[in-house]
Parts: C-alpha cells; sequence; structure tokens
C-alpha cells in the first residue's frame, strides 16, 4: 500500500462513520478517503448509487462492472481526497459499513496525478491559457472542480456568466410575443413565398401553416445546436496562436475544464443576444418576414429547451432508466471520457445521422 503524504490529514473509522451518520457521503479506495457530499447530484450513475456505497472501498466499481472509468473520472476523483483511514484495532465497525484497512488494497491508478498546475487560478484564465500552446488541448480536456474567472475587469467578468433561469426569463417572452405577432400576420392571409427568383409565380400562406413552420424552426436549431458544438466549440485550435486558443477557451474550453461551475452553464444574456440577432436577421433576409419570424421563433425555443436541457445534464438528477438519465450519462462521458464524439445535448438525433455517437463500452462481468 503507498504510504498517505506527511502532511494528510488521518482518520479512525469511528470518526469516518460520525460523518456518515451525519449524511456525508465518504467512500474510500484502499487506505484512502474521499468526501464526495458535494459531488452525489453530479453524479452521472444517479445520487442513490453513490449514498449506497457510503462508507465503502469503491476500488472495485472504478473498474467495473458495469463500466471501467476513464482516467479524468480517476483525476477528477483526487479532488475529493481528505485524508487515511487508519488502522481500526477492532478489525471492523459495528455495522461493517468500514472495514479494517488491512484487507484493502489501493488501485495504483488511483494514486495522486496532481502536478503543479499550469495556470495561476488566483488570477484570470484568459490571458494565461493563450500562452500553453501545445498543451492547451490536453490540459483543457482535464475537469477539475472550482469556479473560473476570465476577465480582469468585474464587469466583464459580470457579462461572461449567468444564473440558468435568466434564459426563460429573457428569451421566452419574446418568443411568445414573436409567435403571437407572427401567427396574426398570417392570418390576415397577405404573406406571400415566392418560388422563383421572379415575382411571377407565389403562393401564399395561410395561418395553419404556422405550427409547420414553427416546428421547422424548433427541428432546425437542433441541427444548429448539434454543428456548433462539433464544428465551433470543439475545434483544435493551432498550438502557435494564442487568439484562437482564448477564443475556444472563452467560448467552450472554460467549460470543459470547470464542468460543474454553475454560472458558466447557459449563454450569458449579452453575447447570445449577438448570436440572436444574427440568426433572425438571416431569416428575414432569405423569407418572407413572417415565415422567416416564425422559423425563428421555433429555433428560438428549441435554444431555451436546449440550454435548460444542458443546465439539468449537469446539476439534475434524473431518475435511473428515463430519457434524461440516458442523456446525462451520454453528456458526462462527452466531457470525461469521448470529447470528440456524443455533440448532441437535447438529443442524440444528429449523433445517429452523421456516426458520432459515443461507442458503447462492452459490459463487464463480475468476476
Amino acid at each position: 500500500m503507498a504510504p498517505a503524504p506527511p502532511s494528510a490529514a488521518s482518520f479512525s473509522p469511528a470518526e469516518v462513520q460520525r460523518r456518515l451518520a451525519a449524511g456525508a457521503c465518504w467512500v474510500r479506495c484502499g487506505a484512502r478517503l474521499y468526501d464526495l457530499t458535494d459531488f452525489v447530484r453530479h453524479h452521472p450513475g444517479g445520487e442513490q448509487l453513490l449514498r449506497a456505497r457510503a462508507g465503502q472501498d469503491i476500488s472495485a466499481d472504478l473498474d467495473g462492472p458495469p463500466h471501467r472509468h476513464s482516467a479524468n473520472a480517476r483525476h477528477w476523483l483526487e479532488q475529493y481526497y481528505v485524508g487515511e483511514l487508519r488502522e481500526d484495532p477492532q478489525g471492523s465497525l459495528e455495522n461493517g459499513a468500514v472495514a479494517s484497512v488491512e484487507t484493502q488494497k489501493t488501485d495504483p491508478e488511483i494514486e495522486p496525478r496532481f502536478k503543479e498546475d499550469l495556470v495561476d487560478w488566483q488570477k484570470p484564465l484568459l490571458w494565461q491559457v493563450g500562452h500553453l500552446g501545445e498543451k492547451y488541448d490536453e490540459w483543457v480536456h482535464q475537469p477539475v472542480t472550482r469556479p473560473i474567472r476570465l476577465f480582469h475587469s468585474d464587469l466583464i467578468e459580470a457579462l461572461s456568466k449567468t444564473v440558468w433561469y435568466s434564459v426563460p426569463i429573457i428569451w421566452v417572452p419574446l418568443m411568445l410575443y414573436l409567435s403571437w405577432s407572427y401567427y396574426r400576420t398570417l392570418a390576415q392571409g397577405n404573406v406571400r413565398l415566392f418560388t422563383s427568383f421572379t415575382t411571377e409565380y407565389s403562393v401564399t400562406v395561410p395561418e395553419s401553416m404556422f405550427p409547420g413552420l414553427f416546428m421547422t424552426g424548433l427541428f432546425l436549431w437542433s441541427l444548429i445546436e448539434y454543428l456548433i458544438h462539433r464544428f465551433l466549440f470543439h475545434m483544435k485550435p493551432p498550438s502557435d496562436s494564442s487568439y484562437l486558443i482564448m477564443l475556444h477557451f472563452i467560448m467552450h474550453g472554460q467549460h470543459h475544464k470547470s464542468p460543474f461551475d454553475g454560472s458558466r452553464l447557459v449563454f450569458p444574456p449579452v453575447p447570445a443576444s449577438l448570436v440572436i440577432a444574427f440568426f433572425y436577421a438571416l431569416l428575414r433576409l432569405i423569407l418572407p418576414e413572417a415565415v422567416g419570424g416564425t422559423v425563428f421563433a421555433g429555433g428560438l425555443l428549441g435554444y431555451v429547451l436546449y440550454d435548460m436541457t444542458h443546465y439539468y445534464l449537469h446539476f439534475g438528477s434524473p431518475h435511473k432508466g428515463s430519457f434524461l438519465y440516458s442523456m446525462k450519462a451520454h453528456h458526462v462521458k462527452h466531457h470525461f471520457a469521448h470529447q470528440k464524439s456524443g455533440f448532441g445535448i437535447s438529443t442524440k438525433l444528429w449523433d445517429y445521422f452523421f456516426h458520432t455517437l459515443i461507442p458503447e463500452e462492452p459490459h463487464l462481468k463480475t468476476q
């Protein structure tokens, strides 16, 4: 068994048991103790799965079944390390939840991996990551559980973050207003869609087309969501371009570095308004106002559902076997092990279509 670091705290089985009785979720790997109390809600397998293992050695669970945890997941675990379990002279505890250390083995893959970090976390990160060069791609895909500050300016920093409920508060009223406004315009019967580059051939767009146009926008958003996530958010910036590295980090890299920073899980209103205005202007340019506006309203609802789903996949605890449980497991795998696949957030449809599904793991059998 690997020796404990000189500065590591030590806890008796009775001390651990007292914390478990108080509601904490401590687990161990050999003699190494981890406090997962703040992580249980984020666990893709569900909170109850971790709660059921409180006080137990999880070394075998990391290797599976049902699956072998990734190197990033093991690295993540080390952030919750609190100390070492002392030998229990009685050999066991009253309820056997924390057994004697003598019978346990430490998985060498779970030994501490933390080296001196490449950035100073006490300072804003944006300018720092631009100088990481070829080390950036590996660094940004090693997640940590800590908040990120991007900018020196308090104002700009505040504009780069938001609470999750700002998204429905701001954008749902706009979506409802546009929907009602454009439905009334269609109901007047004056909207015509040209079928050629001349005005000789056109068809009237009746109000009965409103649901179809709205759902078209919703469907198109799911494709836009996939394309942006795959080709923009997951571009690999050139190692010799500090500005492209910073651009990638501010767009999406910071989310992969700190996936449970609740202030950065949905798109902040100010930058979101610029992107939303672009898509609105584009649709108005290529389609009649009421047609493009209705499609836009459907897409805007798709965006709201996407951001709310994304937040829930990080902070929610869906029931096992549900659709959201499957999506949460899918998304967490994307963060921790398969960053080059699994780009769908609200749906796996386009991952199926473009063959970017996260590969299924072979089911490990119990020895």
